[in-house]
């Protein structure tokens, strides 16, 4: 058994060697092989055809197969202020962690074994784009302190990241009970006063008549996407969607090669909970939509999942956290569609002083015209 375990373990260093030369090679955004600079040499990353992307039978996993799942030897280093578990770089003796900005202590790197990613999706926006846009974006915030433009200028703020993804494909079953509302109307009789006088009007006046309702209800889900991490809030990642994975391509040393990879902190376990919260938005639309009616009232709801699958994927993100004021801020860039979300601070002073501004202005005319 143990001899069956090492030959299932990769040890990641997350950097790629040429093939002739040995030199250390760094992926290139967008490009499908790596040419070396020192030979000239093309490593090829990119599979010659395209691939079938295989999903995992999920219950066969979590009952049989979690121990026999291939696995990968990584050197990460833990932030002590967030918590966060990403590789380290090589030849690097100094850093900041890329979530919080806090110091890492990089004498503190460990080992870890976890479960091998089964495909990437590659950066496509580039270091350059992607500096460019968090210039634009920072340049174009109103009210931002003065010293926070300073961050503009610093390319080493912004850090290439893959992060771990769990994605889920499932068929659910949702049997319901509860009410439909269907609008009705009456005439009724009112006292209004116009022009000073008491009128009587007849108005149309709104009820709902509500009725029992039960039924089942199916719905088939194909890559919901979840983050295996905790060192971003989900609904940030999932402002950078939809991502295309269309364009997943088998996990390759070749496109990690150059960036750095936050290590998955949530079990596949717990990563489907999170799945089913995030489709029951869905179940509880298709269930108003069979109750139908003007309005419905959902009392009980009751849902099978079957055929469940997963795969653990590596999705590419451009990232800048700082802090400010003892506040952690953070941009992120989607590494293929270059859509942004951005949390900044506000210079209450500059607020402050344009609320007075245009108090003054807004005095100084009904002064004038009041004269």
């Amino acid at each position: 058994m143990e001899d069956k375990f090492i030959d299932k373990t990769n040890d990641i260093s997350h950097q790629l060697n040429c093939k002739d030369c040995g030199a250390l090679l760094l992926y290139s955004p967008g490009a499908q092989k790596l040419a070396c600079k020192y030979c000239g040499a093309q490593n090829d990353i990119l599979p010659k055809e395209n691939i079938e992307v295989k999903e995992t039978d999920y219950n066969d996993f979590i009952n049989n197969k979690i121990q026999q799942e291939e696995k990968q030897i990584i050197s990460t280093v833990k932030c002590n202020n967030c918590g966060a578990s990403t590789t380290l770089k090589p030849n690097i003796t100094s850093d900041n962690c890329a979530f919080c900005a806090s110091p890492l202590v990089i004498q503190n790197g460990t080992t870890s074994t976890i479960i091998k990613p089964s495909y990437v999706l590659p950066f496509k926006v580039d270091s350059n784009i992607a500096h460019d846009s968090f210039t634009k974006w920072l340049n174009g915030l109103w009210f931002a302190p003065n010293d926070l433009k300073k961050y503009a200028s610093l390319k080493e703020k912004l850090k290439g990241m893959y992060m771990p993804y769990w994605t889920y494909d499932t068929k659910t079953t949702t049997q319901y009970q509860g009410e439909r509302g269907d609008y009705y109307y009456t005439t009724e009789q009112r006292q209004v006063t116009v022009n000073g006088k008491t009128e009587t009007r007849n108005e149309q006046v709104r009820h709902t008549r509500w009725s029992y309702k039960n039924g089942t209800v199916f719905n088939t889900f194909d890559d919901v996407s979840v983050l295996a991490s905790n060192s971003l809030p989900d609904g940030t990642t999932r402002s950078l969607e939809p991502w295309d994975f269309n364009h997943l391509a088998p996990y390759n040393e070749g496109f990690i090669s150059g960036f750095q990879t936050e290590c998955y902190q949530v079990e596949v376990k717990d990563g489907f909970e999170t799945a089913k919260k995030v489709m029951s938005s869905t179940i509880e639309s298709s269930v108003r939509l069979d109750i139908s009616g003007d309005e419905q009232r959902i009392n009980n709801l009751n849902t099978s999942y079957d055929a469940i699958t997963f795969k653990h994927i590596l999705l590419p993100i451009w990232i800048s956290a700082y802090q400010y004021n003892g506040k952690v801020y953070r941009f992120i860039i989607n590494g293929r569609t270059g859509k942004l979300e951005g949390e900044r601070p506000f210079s209450w002073i500059k607020i402050a002083l344009t609320v007075a501004a245009a108090a003054a202005i807004i005095g100084g005319l009904f002064y004038y015209f009041g004269g």
